[in-house]
């Protein structure tokens, strides 16, 4: 399923190749508005008639993109860096099965270690009931909670939380690439 993940990764990649020159960052608000510009994407890639590209950019998934990904100062991720530097690669492998394949698989890898970064650590399999299990006559009833015991463990908890450094998020954000202008992309 990552090879096929990534097949979509490439596709948008290629569809969305300068996208962010596009992008205009309005200041009126206590909050930026960012706005995608259709016609100058459309106009500068040569795809005014393509009646496909137009639809996905009218779509409201493409304005939920936009006001996501539209951030100059955010988390990047493995579309970002497909979308500003892999351009060249992209363009090299359409007459080229293999090196598509191959780039593929890299794309698929990365996703599947972005998914488990530690691998090392083994998931606990919860075995299925047997075959009956639930005409069992003896089943125990749930036991009552011992609310000092609850007590004590919650103290228990605030006490080593109250110690401890706040939780952060371990993504870093940084500027996100703007990758090559919109202009150097042929239809194809």
């Amino acid at each position: 399923d990552k090879e096929v993940r990534a097949i979509f990764l490439r596709l948008f990649a290629q569809l969305f190749q300068g996208y962010r020159s596009c992008l205009q960052l309005i200041r009126i608000h206590a909050e930026p508005v960012i706005h995608f510009h259709k016609a100058a994407f459309l106009g500068q890639r040569g795809l005014i008639e393509n009646d496909f590209l137009t639809k996905v950019l009218n779509g409201m998934a493409f304005a939920g993109f936009v006001s996501e990904r539209g951030p100059p100062f955010r988390a990047c991720d493995l579309f970002d860096e497909l979308v500003a530097f892999e351009v060249e690669r992209i363009k090299a492998e359409e007459g080229n099965p293999p090196k598509m394949i191959k780039h593929v698989r890299e794309l698929a890898e990365q996703l599947f270690k972005n998914e488990n970064p530690n691998p090392h650590i083994a998931f606990q399999k919860v075995p299925r009931p047997t075959e009956g299990s639930h005409l069992r006559v003896h089943i125990l009833p749930f036991p009552r909670i011992n609310e000092c015991r609850v007590q004590e463990l919650l103290q228990e908890g605030l006490a080593r939380s109250q110690g401890a450094p706040p939780a952060t998020r371990g993504d870093k954000k940084c500027v996100v690439p703007a990758g090559p202008p919109v202009g150097m992309f042929t239809p194809s």
